[in-house]
């Protein structure tokens, strides 16, 4: 018997996911992160077939003929197209797996603090329909907590920004659970389609979200770069004349587009500490907040935070990681974290 389950073992997997709106990433038992994928699909409208998943797919979007469409099957970091996103979800873990498909895997899966009971559903729904035998939801605020070895465990408050593509999620977290949260649906997204606008605004030249995206990342780079002033070329297509025009761009003016979003973000934080009782309060002033997720990496928003707050702000090493190794991390030691899954 002992033997059997040996062999088993051998062929079983286990995964975690950070099924997020823009990429989706997962992490293997044993082996850490095996995918880093853009969470896109393109495919035949008439047939309903699947063309391209993942880097491919996100080339697609914006040039694409008429019979074929390249989306995203999740909005706001939940899903919003059901049969896609089980498609994709198959497709990224038939190509993990590989020769390990004798048993049926459990699987750890993020997910917005705010998400409905019918969308906690689907996620179950379209995992088990593509194989998994077993799924653990984890909050994303608690699963980049845990990948940011913040220690959850303690009767402390810990406070986690995690700034995602379709949601920014701000918690409180003490003794392995959820003290304070909010799940605000203003993220990476809403800051590329800021982007956007201000561009055909104020230089009448409009560009995809594609190119905002690579923007906002360009300014994101510069976030260490103290006094330096970068500026970036556009190629997009004129609004008067329809034709292709070259403008030059300015990371103080790619800020000033993502103004509104950003300052949503910060008054989330705001919210919070104002909900929270004078210990949880205290507990912060001594040990600081987290930020993680794409958005952590903005030019200056730590120091922002810092100062609207009095708090310190750390970003994480690694955080565009953080909630793909948490939920890891909590599939590795179940035993350990096992207060940290949702029902």
């Amino acid at each position: 018997m002992n033997f059997l389950k040996k062999l088993l073992g051998l062929f079983s997997t286990q995964f975690a996911m950070d099924l997020g709106t823009v990429n989706t990433l997962i992490y293997m038992k044993g082996e850490g992160i095996v995918l880093n994928e853009p969470s896109v699909v393109a495919i035949e409208k008439n047939t309903g077939r699947v063309i391209a998943v993942g880097k491919e797919a996100k080339e697609y979007i914006g040039r694409t003929p008429p019979n074929i469409e390249a989306m995203r099957p999740l909005k706001d970091g939940v899903i919003a197209d059901f049969d896609v996103a089980k498609a994709m979800i198959k497709y990224f873990l038939n190509y993990v797996r590989k020769d390990r498909k004798i048993s049926r895997p459990k699987m750890v899966v993020g997910v917005p603090s705010g998400i409905t009971q019918v969308e906690k559903k689907a996620v179950i729904d379209a995992c088990i329909q593509v194989g998994i035998k077993d799924v653990y939801l984890i909050e994303e605020p608690m699963a980049a907590a845990i990948g940011s070895d913040m220690p959850i465990e303690l009767p402390k408050g810990n406070m986690v920004v995690d700034i995602g593509g379709g949601t920014t999620e701000v918690a409180v977290i003490s003794l392995s659970a959820t003290a304070f949260s909010e799940s605000l649906r203003v993220a990476g997204d809403e800051m590329d389609e800021s982007i956007v606008r201000y561009l055909q605004k104020k230089y009448q030249i409009s560009i995809g979200t594609i190119a905002a995206e690579k923007l906002k990342i360009l300014a994101s780079s510069s976030r260490h770069s103290e006094g330096e002033k970068r500026v970036f070329n556009i190629v997009g297509k004129d609004l008067v004349t329809g034709i292709p025009r070259n403008i030059k761009i300015t990371t103080e003016e790619i800020l000033e587009a993502i103004e509104e979003p950003v300052s949503a973000i910060v008054d989330a934080v705001k919210r919070m500490l104002e909900k929270l009782p004078p210990e949880f309060v205290s507990d912060l002033n001594d040990s600081g907040m987290v930020l993680t997720g794409g958005g952590a990496l903005l030019k200056d928003l730590d120091k922002r935070i810092e100062s609207k707050t009095d708090i310190k702000v750390k970003v994480v090493d690694e955080p565009l990681l953080s909630v793909v190794l948490g939920a890891g991390k909590a599939l590795e030691e179940m035993g350990k974290y096992k207060k940290v899954f949702i029902n």
